[in-house]
């Protein structure tokens, strides 16, 4: 089961919101090298934007990236606290 591309947004939006400005978080690295996925996500969770193809597909790459990363297998997530759960890494 794959995570559905709203849930992505979220999950992605979310940990966009908690980290995006944290230069010594664990996701710094994540954050900095997906500088267009993270801000697509959050704009679509915002209703700030509407996603194109493309937007697709930069959000569902970061999103499997985020999971790699983490060394997780796509299970239909539905929040990032069930995510970083999973991966064993505390929220906040």
């Amino acid at each position: 089961m794959e995570t559905i591309f709203l849930k992505k947004c979220s999950i992605l939006a979310e940990l966009y919101s908690l980290y995006g400005e944290d230069k010594s978080s664990q996701f710094a690295p994540f954050v900095e090298f997906n500088d267009i996925g993270l801000p697509l996500a959050f704009f679509i969770e915002e209703e700030l934007a509407i996603p194109s193809e493309d937007g697709m597909r930069y959000i569902s790459q970061t999103f499997d990236l985020f999971l790699s990363g983490l060394d997780l297998e796509d299970v239909g997530f539905d929040n990032l606290t069930e995510v970083l759960m999973l991966s064993g890494l505390e929220q906040g």
